[in-house]
């Protein structure tokens, strides 16, 4: 009896070990608190930075959210927090001579700003300055000044009473004041106009207009002669008032323009002001974010937004394929982006990685794109409709989603091609992306220009260029390839370059930072159209994380990506590296281990796990879609061990998948585990 006991507690405890083992492999390990990173809040104030605040309208009762107002009462409490927590009001002038070198800035650097240019500056915000001694930016619309007192002010087609707004006469009383410098909001650039053929109406000062009647845009030389009008025209008002040239421009609704900015720049403007959260940097004046005090705060919200810092943003991303919201038919269209508008805005994210080409056949190679352009078929004009209604509907920012070689351009065009070491032939390999070589002049050219006509058709917040910026260690064996390897010093022959270890290294990090270097050119190509607020994103596979040898084989670099982009997205995607199936949690553990072992590589890195299981089944191409509740515990594995942001790829809004109301708590900051 008793060895049957003894028999039956053995098993027991055999079993309650193999369970807490079982249950060991899956539970993330334990960082005590005094190793964990600190919030970027609790960091020291980082030299020459600066929180600049933008306000709008001041009002005593009712602040109305038309005019973006806070009630007199909570700025007033706002100004005695930003006292009472450090914060020091600077001028343009301090942050100018920091800028070239001179005195830096205190901690806590504060630059306060009021847009539109509302009576309320006159009658609450100027007392309350003078009262703190506190220096500050007024930006108004010269337009909206110059409507006569009788008359009410055309606010964006919105007939407002004019006793809202400033007259010039207040504006030069304000600038005697000694404490407020006079900024440009633009002369008469505040409104939306027509942008595309479904009708949107977008920032006029940061698009292209669409003539219906001709369907043709604006030219480039159109939109800039539109832009320098206007740019003389509130430079001549704010100078004749004040007796001095305005040196703070200030873009409307926060969407900025590279060629307009260009303008700007050259008429004297030395601050460029955006919406934005983060903090101003005293050598990056052409993009000043300012965190925007809407919708009255209290004084707890007001106190969390006016804390940010860098590099906290969380991006918690859907990753999709405008190939599903495509339709012949325009109204079955439209009914598509609809439903795929509402989808995101129900799921409350932060961003949307929205492909901006065409690849209907899911081979990589865009032979028709979603936007006017000069090298490829215009699929639908509906890149520039749906990331305005995205960014507009759902809030979200969106990031055009680009290939980097994979372009179905003329023929005659260098395509990547790969040495056989059986044959000794060079033959372009069917079983990776069709790539136009990065190393042929005519092939980048034309990339370029595709990307600069993207950048004159749609506003978008970033670029995330595609996986197909790869390498294999048998390519490029092109003519022209192999005379870029000569120029760098290298051999000029494959079969040389794999001779020895040491060669094929150095063979492979000249690949790796020569497609970093043509990604970045794309990127100054796109900022110098759509303006220096954009942001990078690239995808990279897992491999090169996991096994740093196998750059190789891909020519991509973790380092390399964390150093050259805004954001690297590693393909966390287990099925498709043929993960076993009760090994994924561990590989995905090893993946953000890898990243996290880079000092704050997590703040800039956003997982993508699969949505769809691209390994081949009994019935198909494919194995279908990943099953939502295993996605949301993939999402919630990655933050656990540390990752902050993520998301998943594709989202097939078609068919609920992921389901929304399983992915919604796992990726959502509404959902888990913020609220």
């Amino acid at each position: 009896m008793f060895a049957h006991l003894f028999f039956r507690s053995l098993a027991y405890l055999t079993c309650s070990v193999l369970m807490l083992s079982s249950c060991a492999k899956d539970i993330p390990a334990f960082v005590p608190p005094d190793q964990r990173s600190m919030h970027n809040s609790q960091q020291d104030w980082p030299k020459n930075k600066f929180l600049a605040l933008a306000y709008h309208d001041v009002e005593d009762s009712d602040p109305d959210q038309s005019f973006v107002s806070v009630s007199t009462e909570h700025l007033v409490q706002q100004f005695a927090w930003l006292r009472e927590n450090g914060y020091q009001p600077v001028t343009v002038d301090q942050i100018l001579e920091a800028n070239r070198g001179g005195k830096p800035l205190p901690d806590k650097a504060l630059l306060l700003t009021f847009d539109d240019g509302y009576r309320s500056f006159y009658t609450r915000v100027l007392p309350l300055l003078q009262a703190y001694q506190w220096p500050a930016v007024l930006a108004p619309v010269g337009t909206w000044l110059d409507t006569p007192e009788d008359e009410p002010v055309d606010f964006g087609g919105k007939p407002v009473e004019r006793e809202r707004f400033l007259t010039w006469e207040q504006v030069r009383e304000i600038a005697r004041s000694g404490l407020v410098e006079i900024g440009a909001h633009t002369d008469n650039l505040h409104y939306g106009i027509l942008s595309n053929p479904q009708g949107n109406l977008e920032p006029a000062a940061a698009v292209h207009a669409y003539n219906s009647a001709t369907g043709q845009y604006e030219t480039n030389e159109q939109y800039k002669e539109r832009i320098t009008r206007d740019v003389d025209r509130i430079t001549g008002k704010i100078r004749r008032v004040t007796g001095k040239k305005p040196r703070v421009w200030v873009w409307p609704y926060g969407a900025a323009s590279g060629e307009a900015l260009k303008i700007v720049r050259g008429k004297g403007y030395e601050l460029a002001m955006m919406l934005e959260s983060g903090l101003g940097d005293v050598h990056e004046l052409n993009n000043i974010p300012r965190v925007l005090v809407a919708n009255d705060p209290q004084l707890e919200n007001f106190a969390a937004a006016s804390m940010v810092m860098e590099n906290n943003t969380v991006m918690r991303v859907a990753h999709v394929d405008l190939d599903y919201v495509y339709d012949p038919d325009p109204e079955q269209m439209e009914l598509n982006l609809g439903k795929l508008v509402q989808r995101i805005a129900d799921m409350q994210i932060t961003t949307v990685f929205l492909q901006a080409f065409a690849d209907p056949l899911g081979d990589g190679l865009a032979r028709s794109v979603y936007f006017p352009n000069r090298h490829l078929p215009m699929r639908a004009n509906l890149f520039n409709r749906a990331a305005w209604q995205l960014k507009s509907r759902a809030f979200v920012d969106v990031y055009a989603w680009m290939p980097v070689l994979s372009f179905d351009l003329d023929p005659h065009i260098a395509r990547v091609s790969r040495w056989d070491p059986d044959t000794g032939k060079t033959v372009i390999s069917p079983n990776y992306y069709q790539r136009l070589s990065p190393f042929d002049p005519v092939a980048r050219q034309q990339i370029i220009d595709i990307y600069e006509d993207l950048s004159r058709h749609a506003l978008f917040n970033g670029i995330l260029f595609h996986d197909d910026a790869m390498l294999s260690d048998f390519e490029d064996a092109g003519p022209q390839a192999l005379a870029a390897y000569q120029a760098a010093g290298l051999p000029g022959s494959i079969k040389a370059l794999r001779a020895d270890p040491g060669t094929l290294h150095a063979w492979t990090r000249f690949k790796s930072q020569y497609l970093v270097d043509f990604t970045l050119k794309l990127a100054d190509r796109v900022r110098a159209i759509r303006g220096p607020q954009i942001k990078t994103a690239r995808n990279i596979f897992a491999e090169p994380i996991l096994n740093p040898e196998s750059e190789a084989w891909f020519a991509q670099n973790l380092d390399d990506f964390l150093s050259a982009y805004d954001w690297t997205a590693p393909m966390a995607m287990p099925w498709m590296e043929n993960v076993p199936k009760d090994g994924a949690d561990q590989w995905l553990d090893s993946l953000v281990d890898r990243v996290a072992s880079r000092p704050g590589a997590l703040n800039k890195t956003v997982f993508e796990v699969q949505g769809r299981d691209w390994r081949p089944s009994a019935e198909g191409e494919d194995s279908g879609h990943v099953d939502s509740a295993l996605m949301a515990h993939w999402l919630k594995r990655l933050q656990l061990r540390g990752a902050r942001s993520f998301g998943y790829y594709p989202d097939d809004f078609t068919k609920d998948q992921p389901r929304l109301e399983i992915i919604r708590p796992a990726i959502s900051n509404s959902w888990y585990p913020f609220r």
